[in-house]
C-alpha cells in the first residue's frame, strides 16, 4: 500500500519509540521521511525506515528553540520541497506532584511537550500553507484527559498538546490543514522503560490493570492510528482526539 507516495513526512521525537514506529510506517506507505530528534547518530539511525523510504533524512533538533526549530523546517523544506505530514512524537516524562515539584523539572517537562510541539507546528504550518493542505498529528496522553499521581507537569503538557490541537483545527481548516491528536496509553517505549524496573513493578502492574486488555502497548499499535489521520482515509477529520489506550477511557 502506498498511501503517501510523492508526500513528505516530519516525525518529531523520531530516533526511538512511537515516533521511530510511525516513521518507518510513513517509509513503508511510500513517503519520504524526514526526522528530528536530539538523541542519534544523524548517519546511523533509522536503518530499516531508509531502506524502506522513497527518500528519508534525520536532523538533530532541540525542540525548545525556535532558531534551531526555523532552521531545520527551512532545511526540510529546501531538501524535500513541501511538508505534507508531521507527527509530533517528541516527548519526555516527570515525576512529581505539585507541592513538592521544582520550577526546573516543570519546566523540563514542559518546554519539550508543550512548547515544543507548538514550535515545531508554528513553522511547518507556514510550509503546509504553501500547498493548501496538510495533516498535523500531535501526540499526546490519556494523562492529558485523566489525573493520575504525581503527574503534574505531564499531565498539564498533554493537557495542553489537546487544546493546541483543536485550537490549531479552528484556526487553519480554511487553509486545508487538519489537525489531530493521538492519546496513548501505557505504551512500552524508551521513555516508560524506568517502569520496568524492580522498584517500580508495583506501578506498572497497577497501570497496565487500568487497560482492558491488560497489557501495555506496542509504539507500531500507535503508527496504525498515526498513519490512518495522516493519509486521505481521514480526510473529514479535524479537530479530533483518537484515543488509543486500551479500553482505560471505557471505565
Amino acid at each position: 500500500m502506498a498511501r503517501f507516495a510523492g508526500k513528505v513526512a516530519l516525525v518529531t521525537g523520531a530516533a526511538s519509540g512511537i515516533g521511530a514506529a510511525c516513521a518507518q510506517r510513513f517509509a513503508q506507505e511510500g513517503a519520504a521521511v524526514a526526522g528530528f530528534d536530539l538523541a542519534g547518530d544523524p548517519g546511523a539511525v533509522w536503518p530499516d525506515v531508509r531502506e524502506a523510504a522513497a527518500d528519508a533524512e534525520f536532523w538533530r533538533v532541540d525542540v525548545r528553540e525556535e532558531a534551531a526549530v526555523a532552521a531545520a523546517v527551512g532545511q526540510v523544506r529546501e531538501r524535500f520541497g513541501r511538508i505534507d505530514v508531521l507527527l509530533n512524537a517528541a516527548g519526555v516524562s516527570g515525576m512529581g506532584a505539585v507541592g513538592e515539584l521544582a520550577q526546573s523539572d516543570w519546566d523540563a517537562v514542559v518546554d519539550v511537550n508543550l512548547k515544543g510541539t507548538y514550535l515545531v507546528c508554528k513553522h511547518v504550518v507556514e510550509v503546509m500553507r504553501e500547498n493548501a493542505a496538510g495533516s498535523i498529528i500531535n501526540v499526546a496522553s490519556i494523562e492529558g484527559m485523566l489525573g493520575f499521581p504525581s503527574q503534574a507537569a505531564y499531565n498539564a503538557s498533554k493537557g495542553g498538546v489537546i487544546l493546541l490541537t483543536r485550537n490549531m483545527a479552528v484556526d487553519y481548516g480554511a487553509d486545508g490543514i487538519r489537525v489531530n491528536c493521538l492519546c496513548p496509553g501505557l505504551i512500552d517505549t524508551p521513555m516508560t522503560a524506568p517502569l520496568q524496573l524492580p522498584e517500580l513493578a508495583k506501578v506498572r502492574e497497577e497501570f497496565v490493570a487500568m487497560h482492558l486488555l491488560r497489557r501495555a502497548g506496542r509504539p507500531e499499535e500507535i503508527a496504525g492510528p498515526a498513519a490512518f489521520l495522516a493519509s486521505d482515509d481521514s480526510s473529514f477529520i479535524t479537530g479530533h482526539t483518537l484515543v488509543v489506550d486500551g479500553g482505560i477511557m471505557a471505565m
